[in-house]
């Protein structure tokens, strides 16, 4: 008999750690789905590509017809209009794409999903799992990990929803704020609480 399927999408800001809490959720047994993984897949779909150059011009195409991804970000990167133009076009087809590729999932299924909260698509699951850092330590890990300056990472940082001020209290919430073996106990301990209900 087929298990009741639940959806938890994990979110949280740049350099939160969302991607370890994923990592650890899989090494623990669960399905684990990318946004980001997916949204590659969806760039690559023939159709996708001829929507956004319609939109955006043939200069976001490589010599090939394939989507020059670098010329496509530069186009949106400091354009709010554009980016919400780029975002229609590609996040009900990100989402239709997961779902797709996870519909043989049973039990509690996971997807990492970075802006869940700007479109409005907690509503497309069942739960929540926020992961929350410090600002400075999120900052600092991101300035390492992509090799940016802090004004860099300040500017990404303040285009995206405010996870301090957000309300997250009909979520589940995870703070990141130890080292990784504190993270392990944290998630573990979550998976259990889920497991339990």
């Amino acid at each position: 008999m087929k298990q009741n399927k639940i959806k938890i999408a994990v979110t949280g800001g740049i350099g939160s750690g969302k991607s370890t809490v994923c990592k650890i959720i899989n090494s623990l047994g669960y399905p684990v789905y990318s946004c980001d993984e997916v949204y590659k897949l969806v760039l690559q779909d023939g159709q996708t590509v001829s929507e956004l150059a319609k939109e955006f011009g043939e200069q976001i195409l490589n010599c090939d017809g394939s989507l020059n991804r670098p010329a496509l970000s530069a186009i949106v990167f400091d354009d709010k209009e554009k980016l919400k133009k780029l975002n229609k076009i590609t996040h009900p087809k990100i989402f239709e794409k997961l779902f797709e590729i996870s519909s043989n999932d049973e039990g509690v299924v996971f997807y990492e999903v970075p802006i869940l909260f700007e479109g409005g698509y907690e509503k497309l699951f069942d739960s929540v799992l926020v992961v929350l850092r410090d600002r400075d330590k999120r900052i600092n890990c991101v300035m390492s990990r992509d090799n940016l300056s802090e004004e860099e990472v300040v500017s990404r940082l303040n285009k995206q929803y405010n996870y301090e001020i957000g309300n997250f209290a009909k979520y589940y919430v995870i703070h990141n704020d130890g080292n990784i073996d504190d993270l392990m106990r944290k998630v573990t301990k979550f998976l259990s609480k889920i497991a339990n209900q």
